[in-house]
């Protein structure tokens, strides 16, 4: 079987000016001084996923969960190694990065979607459900701008469940809303997870929906991949780590 997402001994590394301003920067340069540092987000990380998994990536804070998921979106590259996609990607990550505060809500669904990859009529077909999943119907002709913050990602959110994704990225944004909007998402996500056509990755803290959702894991401590498997298993083995970090 072809696996739909492979990572193959990759590195990212990123880098980081020492010096604030560019006042700071110059004298440093004319002294020969190092000017920018670097950080290994990602260190010699394989693994692969098949069509159809669902798939938790947990671990501490900066392990580098999330920049697995900008890697799969192809949002930035490897510095070293390959990674491999073979899909049309959904990233519900950085949740409303194209949406403008000046246009309406209508407006957003076109622009959004476009972004996201959707054709025009893709979008007129899809236009009611995503703002009747979303709930905005009174305020969808109002200007982004006019919106509260939880009114805006779910405007966000509706539009990106709509892209008929073959792989799903999902980032912590699975409690979007109200308790009934994240009933709704939840639910949508159950939708994606039965779905044998739909990859989806899902990065979180919270083990017990890591549990209930996925059934396999990529657990990464300090920019490696530390285990791979069912995900009861590896959540018992990081849950150990902790506990003994935290002794």
């Amino acid at each position: 079987m072809n696996p739909i997402i492979s990572f193959n001994h990759v590195d990212k590394r990123f880098s980081f000016q020492n010096h604030k301003t560019f006042k700071e920067f110059i004298p440093a340069l004319l002294l020969g001084q190092q000017t920018k540092n670097t950080f290994l987000a990602l260190n010699d990380v394989s693994f692969s996923i098949n069509r159809g998994e669902t798939v938790g990536i947990i671990g501490p804070n900066g392990s580098g969960k999330s920049t697995i998921l900008k890697l799969i979106a192809g949002v930035m590259s490897p510095t070293k190694g390959q990674v491999t996609v073979n899909g049309r990607v959904s990233p519900l990550i950085e949740l409303g990065a194209g949406i403008h505060p000046e246009l309406s809500g209508q407006e957003n669904i076109y622009l959004n979607g476009s972004i996201l990859g959707l054709r025009q009529n893709e979008i007129d077909k899809n236009l009611d459900s995503i703002i009747n999943f979303s709930g905005l119907e009174t305020f969808i002709d109002q200007p982004v701008k006019r919106y509260s913050s939880g009114m805006y990602m779910r405007l966000a959110f509706s539009i990106a469940i709509h892209v008929d994704p073959e792989i799903l990225l999902v980032d912590e944004i699975l409690a979007v809303g109200d308790r009934e909007f994240q009933k709704k998402c939840f639910q949508k996500m159950k939708e994606f997870i039965h779905d044998q056509n739909t990859t989806v990755l899902i990065v979180s803290h919270d083990l017990a929906t890591i549990e209930s959702f996925c059934q396999k894991v990529i657990y990464l401590q300090s920019s490696k991949l530390i285990a791979t498997g069912p995900s009861s298993v590896v959540c018992q083995r990081y849950l150990h780590d902790y506990q003994k970090l935290h002794r």
